[in-house]
């Protein structure tokens, strides 16, 4: 039987990967025993024990760049965590015996992988963002290999380190539905629809944006629109689009505060509105469709950026960052690619081809190389 540490979390753009890579050894090894490192009371900790693993606490704490009072205590703190989490992560791994450790990246997975690659544990990480981490960065050199989403990352990490692109699994049920199965399901019909989103917290700009796009269609074009307006647009989108004269009853509008059918609503889109993190990207490039992307500014190194501009030097997306962005810049691309389907399916299929087809397979490849108690 073969035992897996798995340390990733602070967001779910870290910790989603790491519960993937679980189901594929799973799959390959239905016996084998995992166990996933976080910090105590954590969304990590919460979705962990929802998909069923066991989990195991260590307190560390990212480092704040910008400097305020307030972020002052939280590095006092983030100091103090320092000085126990070797420590404890050399107890994590002597009381649980991993025969492999994986990290998928958050400050979280550093003193794990860290303290395994010294203790001579095989030691694999992933970096899903085309502008690598600093943990990522911090551990290339230490570790046996690390696996990559996109060749690009490898522009911006040590050269002699051991790199593999693997590419970022997805949900098993994301490319599984046709664009026409989607559309019954969801009740819309064959007009060109947009899904649009900013997460499941949302994103305010985008809600803004979104609310006059919406008011720029509804009623004069045949559009069909999925928006997802999160908990920031809770009190707000939907009296914008009152305000606005929008009619909510319209079949061709799904507004809702979480979309909890995703693979459904984008295998339903032409278009795609949304931010730019990893795992929304790879779930673009599975189903293959044309995106206007936003990337996140507040994210660590703009990550988001660059993670977009992979998508739109392909061809796949457009891009704007937050700071040049208006209504009247997404009206105008959006009635310029609806008005040509030729670009939309020419961007679809740019994206489709920066899609893995066989991440799964290259990720399981990568850690049984590393790991000679796997399958």
């Amino acid at each position: 039987m073969v035992k897996v540490l798995l340390a990733g979390g602070g967001t779910a753009g870290h910790l989603n990967p790491a519960l993937a890579i679980a189901e594929i050894i799973k799959a390959k090894n239905p016996s084998a025993e995992f166990l996933f490192a976080g910090t105590p009371g954590s969304m990590e900790e919460k979705l962990v024990a929802k998909a069923g693993y066991n989990f195991t606490t260590i307190k560390v704490k990212g480092f704040q760049r910008k400097i305020s009072v307030k972020n002052i205590g939280r590095n006092i703190q983030a100091a103090a965590y320092l000085t126990t989490a070797g420590a404890r992560a050399r107890k994590i791994i002597k009381d649980f015996q991993p025969d492999i450790v994986i990290g998928t990246g958050g400050y979280v997975s550093g003193p794990i992988v860290l303290k395994a690659a010294e203790m001579k544990i095989p030691t694999v990480i992933h970096e899903q963002n085309a502008f690598p981490g600093v943990t990522t960065k911090l551990l290339s050199k230490k570790v046996n290999e690390v696996m990559l989403t996109v060749e690009e990352a490898k522009e911006y990490l040590e050269k002699d380190a051991t790199y593999v692109v693997t590419g970022l699994p997805v949900r098993s049920a994301i490319a599984h539905k046709t664009k026409e199965e989607a559309r019954r399901e969801l009740g819309l019909d064959d007009a060109p629809c947009i899904l649009s989103f900013g997460g499941s917290l949302g994103a305010g700009k985008i809600n803004e944006v979104v609310s006059d796009l919406i008011a720029w269609h509804s009623g004069k074009k045949e559009i069909n629109h999925i928006h997802g307006y999160g908990g920031m647009g809770r009190e707000t989108f939907v009296p914008s689009l009152i305000a606005k004269n929008v009619d909510l009853g319209s079949k061709r509008l799904k507004i809702n505060e979480y979309i909890d059918n995703m693979a459904a609503c984008l295998a339903a889109a032409d278009i795609v509105i949304c931010r730019s993190g990893a795992n929304t990207l790879s779930e673009i490039e599975e189903v293959g469709r044309a995106s206007i992307l936003i990337p996140s500014p507040i994210v660590a190194g703009n990550h988001q950026y660059h993670n977009a501009m992979v998508l739109a030097n392909a061809g796949a997306a457009v891009v704007y960052e937050q700071k040049n962005l208006t209504s009247d810049t997404v009206i105008d691309k959006v009635d310029e690619l609806i008005s040509n389907p030729a670009k939309l399916a020419d961007m679809a299929e740019n994206a489709k081809k920066l899609a893995i087809s066989d991440t799964n397979d290259r990720i399981y490849a990568t850690l049984k190389r590393n790991c000679t108690k796997l399958n």
